[in-house]
């Protein structure tokens, strides 16, 4: 079976796309602090690389076998880039500053199911109102969608926090009670 050139290729590209993928999972995991999750991906990783690695080496005379390998190391980046999306580990924190100085706008994010800190800003052109936002990496665009339907104008800065401790919201959504 190993003999047929065209089944090498889908072979050693399939296989890489995995390898790279579960590379890029592993690597998430480690820096989200999920330690004893990726060795265990890590485990089945070498394994894969190892295996896909040896049939490249084993038939380096034919340049498709290579070229299978880069390719599907590119596309296993992709497809882990979109399986990191989409399990969407950890939290974000959205700054916002509003256009106009709106009471009503931390009050709507928190009924929203979002923790929403809130103060008094002052921009070039006026009074704002200035928000720290935190939510669920899975709920980012939802977040977004919500601020721009509230405040269109609004200016938004996002960022992944490493560390977060205490606070009434943080403890809610572990138990599982926000944003169902």
């Amino acid at each position: 079976m190993l003999q047929n050139s065209l089944v090498m290729v889908v072979i050693i590209l399939v296989i890489n796309i995995v390898y790279v993928s579960f590379f890029t999972i592993r690597m998430i995991l480690t820096l989200k602090g999920y330690r004893y999750m990726a060795a265990l991906i890590s485990m089945v990783e070498v394994v894969i690389y190892v295996v896909g690695l040896g049939l490249v080496l084993d038939n380096l005379n034919q340049i498709q076998n290579l070229i299978a390998y880069a390719v599907g190391y590119g596309l296993g980046v992709l497809v882990g880039t979109k399986i990191e999306e989409k399990m969407a580990l950890g939290y974000i924190t959205v700054n916002v500053i509003t256009k106009e100085y709106d009471r009503d706008l931390p009050k709507q994010l928190r009924d929203a199911g979002y923790g929403v800190t809130s103060w008094a800003a002052q921009g070039l052109e006026g009074d704002r109102m200035a928000l720290q936002v935190l939510t669920p990496r899975k709920m980012e665009l939802k977040l977004y969608q919500t601020i721009k339907e509230l405040d269109p104008k609004a200016f938004i800065i996002a960022y992944e926090p490493k560390t977060i401790y205490g606070g009434f919201w943080v403890k809610a959504v572990r138990k599982g009670r926000l944003h169902r």
